[in-house]
């Protein structure tokens, strides 16, 4: 099963895939100009890569829960995706990516911490043995 993973954020939105079983790769976040343009693009990713299912980084606790939950979850019905979709915990994925990428970001802002932090929250989901 082709499973893709998005880190939604304000200004950019992480991307994520894993098409052979447990491999995860990151890819270029999408610069979110606005929500229907990042609605089409990640919907035309998820046609390209024959996605399944989306799992999708929803924050689990910290002041900002229940305002970005209804964010997040009003961009999914956006997309236009046939597939079956899945909400993860991403609390903590963004500084874990930050970490793991310490030395190595020259340009903060080109998206590579969203990406990653879209592979850590695939990688979540997977280990979690949750059933499709």
């Amino acid at each position: 099963m082709n499973i893709a993973s998005i880190d939604i954020g304000l200004k950019r939105i992480g991307f994520a895939t894993c098409l052979v079983k447990n491999v995860i790769l990151s890819a270029p976040a999408i610069i979110r100009k606005n929500r229907n343009q990042a609605a089409k693009e990640i919907a035309q990713l998820l046609k390209e890569k024959n996605i399944e299912l989306l799992v999708v980084g929803l924050p689990k606790g910290g002041n900002s829960e229940e305002e970005m939950g209804r964010r997040i979850k009003h961009f999914i019905s956006l997309l236009e995706f046939g597939g079956k979709i899945v909400y993860q915990d991403e609390y903590g994925t963004s500084e874990e990516a930050k970490e793991k990428l310490k030395g190595a970001i020259k340009q903060k802002r080109d998206g590579k911490v969203d990406s990653i932090a879209a592979s850590l929250i695939l990688q979540r989901w997977i280990e979690s043995g949750q059933s499709i």
